[in-house]
């Protein structure tokens, strides 16, 4: 099909969201029941317009003129290539999914309506972003994508703690975004333009250490968004949200959009910049992992786990494999969202039905021996996690061998120190399976914890909450993606985002594999100990447990850099900025009295002496012709005298 047939698709996919938005904030509470089957009609209609015109094998761009800086012109581009394809689809399957969970999950929300306006703005957001087809075009969704996470963590705006979520989540992604703003900024100067086409062009005309800044300058966005170290800490606090939000986007969009900003400019890095970029996803990811085997709240568990599982998409394009690492984006959205709904169902099973203070149902301390209570539940939950530990025939497993093997496949051909990164990959694939597998002994297995409330009565969800789990469970298993299940390379993902020729390490996934299920026996071996993950230990033992890794991004470390920031900042503007401006609003005080002087005595005064001469002269000849003939004989005598003076002198 021509460009031109694109215009109707890309004004329906935006504007079909953006009404809605508009509708449900504007319909007020009387939209509550209906709001959530409008929003997915909505949505359903984007997915069915995304797969009517998904057009991979063609590149179809669409520009419009903006405005003209000097001689500059700036267009706004969208484009529908393979990645548009892919993300159109994930993005609306999992946003249609989750309203319809949210429907039955928020039921009783009073403020139902206003949930899914955001929810309708923020689908429009996620959607330009993946529309762009230039850096300014996504820099405008970017933000609002910032703005639409700030309004759904702080939905519950009555509760100190999601306010104080979202408003660090608004900060730490704002510095992402100047760094963002300031690589897009050096485009326009070394280029005079954004465009992806255009970029892909002229990008060798730059000097390497100029493109190695701006790379960097552009990862730094995705430091932000993606929850990258040392922007890592919004992510675990922004659980404080509904749980719905939670799956949608800080599990498998919104946190996505760093990645898929690294796809789209993987051309701009140099090996200078990818190195960075590696090392910055190794940290994340151990980070990520270690603090999630030491947390007890069943969200924040799968918070630092998609932390850890960023990071590792984060590396893959470090090492040059931007598909790999789109790859596990992919599969990661429906295996974490299925996560996050799981969650919600058992957070919403042991709800104490009266108030309790003292029980927390996010707690897995306070849970157990669920399996039986929660059966859809609990199928769901092992499905998804299996596939988030890399166990063969899931989903997740295709994905992380195929980022191992291209690990190897790097560190083959830039030396020795470069095994060090697939070897931290398998590790940290290891970490996980311990952890998941702590996760659902927790939950489900081992005895019934809950039962120290007897307001808790668990129950399985609704099918309107259970079906969106089933449908992510079951797209996370390896059949949707690869016939094969030990080999990503010969299923139709890879080759379906461009890639022509892909390298499987047959002995990748046995080894892969065995570390996984010696995890998962090393967690085992924990569930037979008198005191499973020491649940009843004390919490200050707990906290000493990797507690140089555990405080290497709490306040201590992360925060403390940004608090002498802070107050040097506070200092500079108090003796320097403020200190200036004070003299200069004091100096402009004096000269205004100064200038008023002059005007009143000088200029004014001038004026009136001039007057005042003239006037004298005036009234002194004005005197003289009085009537009287010895006045003007005096006036004759005078003159006469003074010419006869005049006539001597000249």
């Amino acid at each position: 099909m021509p460009d031109s047939a694109y215009l109707v698709p890309a004004f329906l996919l935006l504007g079909l969201p953006f009404l809605g938005f508009l509708a449900f904030w504007l319909g007020g509470r009387k939209l509550n029941k209906s709001a959530g089957y409008l929003g997915a009609a909505l949505t359903f209609a984007g997915l069915v317009i995304s797969i009517l015109y998904a057009e991979p094998n063609t590149l179809h761009i669409i520009r419009f003129d903006w405005l003209v800086i000097g001689s500059l012109p700036i267009e706004l581009s969208f484009r529908f290539d393979a990645l548009t394809c892919v993300m159109l689809v994930v993005v609306h399957l999992v946003a249609l999914l989750v309203q319809f969970y949210s429907v039955s999950y928020l039921h009783n929300d009073e403020n139902l309506h206003r949930y899914f306006a955001f929810v309708q703005l923020f689908l429009f957001s996620m959607l330009g972003i993946v529309l762009s087809g230039s850096l300014l075009v996504m820099y405008i969704f970017w933000e609002l994508v910032g703005l639409s996470s700030y309004l759904l963590i702080g939905f519950w705006y009555h509760k100190p703690r999601p306010v104080w979520a979202a408003q660090k989540a608004f900060v730490l992604n704002r510095i992402g975004d100047a760094a963002l703003l300031t690589g897009i900024l050096m485009l326009f100067y070394y280029i005079g333009s954004t465009d992806f086409e255009v970029l892909a062009v002229q990008t060798d005309s730059i000097s390497s250490g100029i493109l190695t800044s701006i790379g960097l300058c552009l990862f730094g966005g995705c430091m932000g968004k993606s929850a990258q170290f040392p922007l890592s800490g919004w992510l675990p606090d922004a659980m404080e949200g509904p749980t719905p939000v939670s799956a949608l986007i800080h599990a498998a969009t919104m946190v996505a959009a760093g990645i898929f900003l690294l796809a789209r400019i993987s051309f701009l890095l140099t090996f200078d910049a990818r190195l960075v970029i590696t090392i910055i996803g190794m940290i994340t990811m151990l980070m990520g992992a270690v603090k999630a085997m030491n947390v007890w709240d069943i969200k924040r568990v799968l918070a630092y786990s998609t932390m850890s599982q960023l990071g590792l998409m984060v590396m893959a394009v470090g090492l040059g494999s931007w598909q790999t690492a789109f790859f596990h984006l992919t599969t990661h959205a429906f295996f974490k969202a299925g996560l996050f709904l799981s969650a919600g169902s058992v957070i919403h099973a042991v709800t104490p039905s009266e108030n309790d203070p003292k029980f927390d149902p996010q707690d897995m301390r306070t849970m157990g021996g669920l399996r039986s209570a929660l059966p859809v539940t609990f199928v769901c939950f092992v499905i998804c996690a299996s596939a988030l530990a890399g166990l063969p025939f899931f989903s997740g497993f295709l994905s992380k061998d195929a980022i191992i093997t291209e690990g190897f496949l790097w560190a083959a051909e830039y030396g020795i120190l470069g095994y060090v990164f697939p070897i931290v990959i398998i590790f940290s694939a290891g970490l996980t399976a311990y952890y998941m597998t702590r996760q659902v002994w927790l939950v489900f297995f081992g005895e019934k914890r809950y039962q120290v409330s007897h307001a808790v009565h668990p129950h399985e969800s609704p099918a309107i909450m259970y079906t969106p789990m089933i449908l992510l469970a079951v797209l996370s298993l390896f059949t949707w993606f690869s016939w094969n299940p030990l080999d990503a390379a010969s299923g139709w993902f890879l080759s379906f985002i461009g890639v022509t020729e892909s390298e499987h390490l047959i002995w990748v996934p046995f080894v892969a594999t065995s570390v996984t299920i010696v995890s998962i026996f090393l967690a085992y071996k924990q569930t037979t100990a008198s005191n499973p993950f020491k649940i009843v230990s004390d919490q200050k033992e707990l906290k000493q447990s990797f507690s140089w890794l555990n405080e290497f991004s709490n306040e201590k470390y992360f925060l403390a850099p940004f608090a002498y920031i802070t107050n040097f900042s506070k200092l500079f503007e108090e003796k320097v900025i403020d200190a200036f401006v004070n003299f200069v609003t004091k100096a402009s005080v004096v000269f205004a009295h100064f200038a008023s002087w002059g005007d009143r005595n000088v200029v004014d005064g001038g004026v009136k002496l001039t007057v005042y001469s003239i006037r004298s002269a005036g009234q002194g000849v004005r005197n003289l012709q009085n009537g009287k003939i010895q006045s003007y004989f005096l006036v004759t005598v005078a003159g006469l005298f003074l010419l006869i003076l005049w006539l001597v002198v000249i």
